[in-house]
């Protein structure tokens, strides 16, 4: 196994708000509390327990009875049970990883988030060995985006997931039954073989949305089973007595509109700057939910009501309404982060680009209400080539950050390289331009009518040679096909669908080549804090 790594900026893949981040640009750090490097975890650590441990354990106590609750129907490891029964204590805190409840985990990166926390709960361990950190998950089991969740990709194919109509999902997407997964069942049995390694995931699939009533019972399970020996603990906080805790918020964000008020500096801060905001906040940002339903809360000339729906109330009446049932309250992507940050002794969220654009809105939000903001830390994100796949390119001598060019950019670049002709006219371009500005100069002595027609033969004659350039460079690839043809299928391999693997292709792909080697090796080679994109031949 062989390991190399580049910067997240030579992939040419990520945003430059991301990038900017990593590299501690001085225009970003308005946006984050604590940069993400092991010596500042510990000031992150005192102030959150002075925090969060000042409820003479109310929080911690309802946090490890609610997932005892949860974990009642699964089979517990013993770490993973000695990481919930180690939340009691005050010191003891956790780093966590959100995400959706696709099925069979969707993307590949869904490992990655995960490995991400559970490495670095044990850096922190290893730095800070009087405290105690747990490595989450968040099931993001309140979304209802049932169309981003409902597939997953293997071999180039899509399984989807088509439930019948009476099922689908309009509300909380983890209440939602697993009706119409026999289907998907058989068609992935179908693909995978019986290889040992496909009995395996065969049997996961089966346990987990075959033998469960809904997606949210389907998702735990099947996450406790790839990371259960790691003491992960899986956590869904559509649960009445988290929300129970995270009351006095939602009622400030009704009343005061807390967090439209306090994020548009924020928003307004990253537009100067030229980055693009990631979300808009609603005035009021909570959801009505109930069976079925996951509507915004809107409030009109002091009335509230659910969006599209003759639902309404009096303030009074929401209050109360509030207050005895707020498992009826969901809140959405701009406040699920304080409704984390309340309920759990959390240090550090770990994201993709685009969750931590979204926090990067948030900071002002936290100030405001007195929640200590994490620290936040962009997921390991990888590439997995086979040794084989590694030999070809460096045979077709692609460089590793070559390997991550456009299509048409590589194989132009490789084309130009390799023939015996220089299809390269930059320097007859640039002695084109030079002999232009004495014609410019001529023009601007005698009659300045003329620039524009020097100007238009200017342009005529860059452009046929850019024509000829490329007409040579159609014709070497022509006389070159194989290796032309040799670079484009490797990358096809590498990038499926002209993405980022991890993106595209789901963990059972991989699986089915290195069993229970898989994630083990991720563990051992993905290091968060190292914050570098991974190319890892197996």
């Amino acid at each position: 196994m062989q390991k190399h790594s580049l910067s997240y900026r030579e992939t040419n893949y990520f945003s430059s708000l991301i990038n900017d981040y990593i590299e501690e640009k001085e225009n970003v750090k308005q946006f984050y509390h604590r940069y993400p490097v092991i010596d500042n975890f510990k000031e992150q650590i005192d102030e959150k327990g002075r925090s969060f441990n000042t409820s003479d354990g109310k929080n911690r106590e309802i946090l490890v009875q609610s997932l005892e609750k949860q974990y009642s129907q699964l089979e517990v490891s013993e770490e993973t049970h000695k990481n919930i029964n180690l939340l009691k204590e005050d010191n003891t805190f956790t780093v966590t990883t959100g995400h959706q409840l696709n099925l069979f985990t969707g993307p590949l990166y869904f490992l990655y988030k995960i490995v991400s926390v559970i490495n670095l709960a044990k850096e922190l361990k290893a730095k800070n060995p009087e405290n105690n950190f747990v490595p989450v998950y968040w099931m993001a089991s309140e979304d209802h985006d049932f169309e981003e969740i409902s597939f997953f990709n293997l071999h180039g194919k899509k399984f989807q997931w088509n439930p019948p109509a009476s099922e689908e999902a309009g509300g909380a997407v983890g209440e939602l039954t697993n009706a119409g997964l026999e289907n998907v069942f058989e068609l992935f049995s179908a693909e995978i073989g019986n290889s040992t390694n496909a009995n395996q995931l065969k049997e996961w699939f089966k346990k987990a949305y075959l033998e469960n009533d809904n997606l949210a019972d389907a998702t735990r399970y099947l996450a406790n089973e790839l990371f259960k020996d790691y003491g992960l603990v899986i956590i869904d906080a559509n649960d009445r007595d988290l929300k129970q805790l995270f009351v006095p918020f939602m009622k400030q964000e009704l009343l005061e509109q807390t967090s439209y008020n306090t994020t548009r500096s924020k928003m307004e801060a990253l537009e100067k700057e030229g980055f693009s905001v990631q979300v808009n906040p609603r005035e009021i940002n909570l959801f009505y939910l109930d069976k079925g339903l996951r509507e915004r809360i809107i409030e009109k000339d002091g009335e509230y009501f659910v969006h599209e729906k003759k639902i309404s109330w009096t303030i009074e009446e929401l209050l109360k309404l509030l207050e005895n049932e707020p498992e009826k309250f969901s809140p959405n992507v701009i406040m699920r982060p304080l409704y984390q940050e309340v309920i759990l002794p959390n240090l550090c969220y770990i994201g993709g680009g685009g969750e931590l654009a979204y926090w990067f809105e948030l900071k002002e939000y936290f100030q405001k209400v007195e929640i200590p903001f994490p620290v936040l830390l962009l997921r390991n994100s990888a590439l997995l080539q086979t040794e084989k796949q590694d030999e070809k390119r460096k045979k077709l001598n692609i460089s590793l950050p070559e390997l991550f060019l456009k299509n048409h950019e590589l194989i132009n670049r490789k084309v130009r390289q390799i023939s015996n002709i220089n299809i390269d006219f930059t320097p007859q371009k640039e002695h084109l331009v030079k002999q232009f500005q004495e014609l410019y100069d001529l023009a601007d002595q005698t009659e300045k009518s003329f620039l524009g027609a020097v100007k238009a033969q200017e342009v005529k004659q860059l452009k046929g040679l850019e024509n000829l350039e490329q007409r040579l460079l159609k014709a070497q690839k022509r006389k070159l096909q194989d290796e032309v043809s040799r670079i484009a299928d490797l990358q096809n391999e590498l990038f499926p669908n002209k993405s980022l693997q991890e993106r595209q292709s789901n963990f059972s792909e991989f699986y089915l080549e290195y069993g229970n080697d898989l994630i083990p090796t991720l563990i051992q080679n993905l290091k968060p804090l190292e914050l570098k994109f991974d190319i890892l031949s197996l």
